[in-house]
């Protein structure tokens, strides 16, 4: 199966487990090539896509932002281009996770700081609510 064999687009998101809407999405942001199309306008895949389609999806599974994607996918359209750009993307999508979970940490270990002050009196009293409403102004 070569560029112009003959997937619709419902075929191509099966064989990808990807939404239809989500493949024209992606078409839209010019990640996916323009597809080819039939005498009656249906839009026709093949392999090429299939796999194209396959790397977006695994870049979004791991979080990548889709300018990340188009950038992974520039650089992987040329094989002999240095991996020290694709290297970069990914160190740099790595810092943003790891700034992500130690934020996280820092919200849970709030949250567990609030709960643990709670008395299980009434809302009045409640420790939970009273961090959570803002203050008055002074």
């Amino acid at each position: 199966m070569d560029r112009h064999s003959n997937l619709s687009i419902g075929q191509l998101g099966q064989a990808t487990g990807t939404k239809v809407t989500t493949i024209r999405f992606y078409e839209e942001q010019s990640l996916l090539r323009e597809p080819v199309r039939s005498p009656s306008g249906r839009r026709q895949y093949g392999e090429t896509d299939r796999l194209r389609l396959a790397f977006i999806r695994r870049s979004r599974s791991l979080g990548f932002p889709i300018d990340a994607v188009r950038e992974l996918l520039t650089l992987s359209d040329d094989a002999s281009t240095s991996c020290t750009a694709v290297d970069t993307i990914a160190r740099a999508h790595l810092a943003d996770i790891d700034q992500k979970i130690a934020d996280l940490i820092a919200m849970r270990t709030e949250l567990v700081r609030v709960i643990g002050s709670c008395r299980h009196g009434t809302v009045a009293d409640c420790k939970i609510i009273e961090t959570l409403a803002p203050r008055a102004i002074s």
